[in-house]
């Protein structure tokens, strides 16, 4: 049985709901008064999004390795980001462990595929919809990802970083994302990823005609079962 080490904290309102489940989960399976074996390195979120809006991708990188590092030096055998935005320098905090990584976009396409779909809508922060990094690695699993018009990235990003990562979850911000949902699905997707982990604070399956896959909750079931919990 292995500790988990967790980056949080990007933002603190996903990063609970990753250690809540976690626990949870463990607790169904193992019963009593078992719970997760988890180190939780919560970073400061202002610090990063300043990074993430300018663009300071390498500095983000390097600050993602120095904490995954310290995870590993204080006895993580496997380390987590739960956040998917910031697998754009998962490459940078991989190349930092000697022990595994566990990378959501894989646990993600894993689960689609378990499935039986080939095509999905992606719904995330601007960063994850429109840069090569996340649909690049569910194409090495043979996944295509469909991302929403300009305007409806905009209103996904905005209500993620304006609202959601703030802990506030507005029923009209819930029809703005069921009606780009429906306009993906026209477009031909089979299911949608909710590729931002704050996103499965407003949506879930009941607000979706198709099957969605909830990133936070896959990845954490993914870290259990690879560490032996």
């Amino acid at each position: 049985m292995k500790t988990i080490g967790v980056l949080g904290g990007m933002s603190w309102e996903s990063s609970l709901d990753w250690y809540r489940l976690a626990n949870e989960r463990v607790r169904d399976r193992l019963g009593g008064y078992h719970s997760a074996p988890i180190l939780l390195d919560s970073l400061d979120f202002a610090a990063i999004e300043a990074l993430q809006a300018a663009g300071d991708w390498d500095a983000a990188g390097r600050i993602l390795a120095e904490h995954a590092q310290r995870l590993e030096q204080a006895g993580a055998g496997i380390v987590v980001l739960c956040t998917n935005t910031m697998h754009i320098v998962a490459d940078r905090i991989v190349d930092a462990l000697t022990v595994p990584f566990l990378h959501i976009g894989d646990t993600t396409a894993e689960a689609i595929i378990a499935q039986g779909l080939t095509t999905v809508g992606l719904l995330g922060t601007a960063f994850t919809m429109e840069e090569p990094f996340y649909r690049d690695r569910l194409a090495d699993h043979g996944l295509s990802a469909i991302i929403p018009e300009v305007d409806d990235r905009a209103q996904v990003h905005r209500i993620i970083y304006d609202e959601l990562v703030h802990g506030v979850v507005e029923e009209h911000s819930r029809t703005v994302y069921q009606r780009v949902i429906a306009r993906l699905v026209d477009a031909g997707a089979e299911g949608i990823i909710l590729g931002c982990t704050e996103i499965e604070l407003l949506v879930g399956q009941s607000h979706s005609p198709v099957p969605v896959f909830p990133t936070t909750a896959i990845h954490v079931a993914a870290a259990l079962d690879a560490a032996g919990l």
